[in-house]
């Protein structure tokens, strides 16, 4: 039997236990032992909940007790979140977290930690929700060299730019419905600026090329500079804008990781995703293009991969799973400026102005645009600095680049 102390009871935590209890017979099945819930620590009590039995608010009696066999950790952050995950593996607990941005920041170290002390250490809610990437990544697909991922991997941006393309919102009222359905927190920064989706690059980026990316390598650039402009001239040209995170290992083995806005085409299966869906595709030398598809967040089905490495850490206890990179480093990533693609721009400039700069370029139309105002998308590939030179005589307010494959 192994048993089973939650850390945090929100949104995932609860449904973890939830999970656990509907589902216990089937999972018990599934690997030939008894999961139980002994605890879950949370500051706040909850009375009225059937999980209330279990509530506990001091850390170090889950730390303490020899019987929790498996730690689950939905606080979030990397502080608190980051101390008791330490202390669980140092006291011989496997680990089975949803925390990207732990995962994201010292994911190499807490890795190294449980190998130290015959534990594991399971993430695989921390990318795509329950979207399985992570073990397919790591194990289905170790046969091939992976040479880029590129995926969309925020469901709240993914549902404002839905809401902007299918209804013409401006980003603003977007943003403020994403709010009242429960896609957008608060607060909703980590998100539209492209932080969540920069440490899931990360971590994928980690994964597939055998070292550790670190967020602060990867430029992210977020969705509050779409315009319902840009939507309309992506719109003119048979594209839709899509917030993309992606990782390409260049011929000199170093990883361009980045997040960014591009404008891809209608006939890209990654065009079709819309709402708080993800879609992640893996392009290896074997396999070609291997895409995964489902909801990215929400309360069960990010329980259900959490739950799943429950059962993982559950069945190997005597062999504990290590899904593990080497460390990072400078060396590691280098900044996405030799990526050639072509871009999209919007400015302010004269036709003539632009055909001096890009003789070959494809201008766009949408109605009501303001006198001075351009659009158009560059012939060929080019790499940003390359861009940004040509750029100089122009004023340019939003510039994207095309995903071309």
């Amino acid at each position: 039997m192994a048993k089973v102390a939650i850390l945090g009871f929100g949104v995932v935590g609860s449904g973890v236990a939830e999970v656990l209890r509907r589902n216990g017979p089937h999972i018990d099945e599934k690997i030939h032992s008894a999961v139980e819930l002994k605890y879950i620590l949370d500051v706040r009590d909850f009375p009225n909940s059937p999980f209330a039995p279990y509530v506990v608010h001091d850390f170090a009696q889950i730390e303490g007790d020899p019987e929790v066999d498996i730690v689950v950790e939905t606080i979030g952050g990397a502080t608190i979140a980051r101390e008791f995950t330490e202390r669980a593996l140092r006291a011989g607990k496997s680990v089975v977290t949803s925390n990207k941005e732990l995962v994201a920041e010292h994911g190499y170290e807490l890795m190294r930690l449980a190998q130290e002390h015959g534990a594991s250490y399971l993430y695989e809610a921390s990318v795509g929700g329950g979207i399985p990437i992570i073990r397919p990544l790591k194990q289905c697909l170790a046969a091939n060299e992976i040479t880029e991922i590129c995926g969309i991997l925020n469901g709240t941006t993914n549902y404002i730019l839905t809401r902007m393309i299918r209804a013409g919102l401006p980003f603003g009222e977007a943003l403020k419905e994403a709010q009242a359905n429960g896609y957008a927190e608060q607060d909703p920064t980590a998100d539209i600026e492209g932080h969540d989706a920069c440490r899931k690059i990360c971590i994928l980026a980690s994964l597939a090329f055998g070292r550790h990316v670190y967020p602060a390598q990867a430029p992210t650039e977020g969705i509050s500079g779409v315009a319902l402009a840009d939507v309309a001239y992506a719109e003119s040209c048979g594209r839709k804008i899509k917030l993309l995170g992606r990782a390409i290992r260049g011929t000199d083995g170093k990883v361009r990781a980045f997040v960014a806005p591009h404008l891809v085409d209608g006939e890209n299966p990654l065009a079709g995703v819309e709402d708080v869906f993800n879609a992640i595709t893996v392009k290896g030398n074997a396999i070609g293009d291997v895409m995964f598809y489902g909801r990215g967040a929400g309360k069960l089905p990010t329980a259900s991969a959490v739950v799943a490495d429950v059962m993982e850490a559950a069945r190997s206890m005597d062999r504990p799973k290590y899904l593990d990179w080497g460390p990072g480093g400078e060396d590691v990533a280098v900044p996405p400026d030799d990526v050639a693609s072509a871009w999209y721009v919007r400015a302010e400039a004269s036709a003539e102005q632009v055909r001096a700069a890009f003789p070959d370029a494809s201008f766009l139309a949408r109605a009501g645009a303001p006198a001075g105002e351009t659009a158009f998308l560059t012939a060929g590939t080019l790499t940003r600095p390359a861009l940004d030179g040509k750029l100089t005589a122009l004023t340019p307010r939003s510039v994207f680049r095309i995903l071309t494959d």
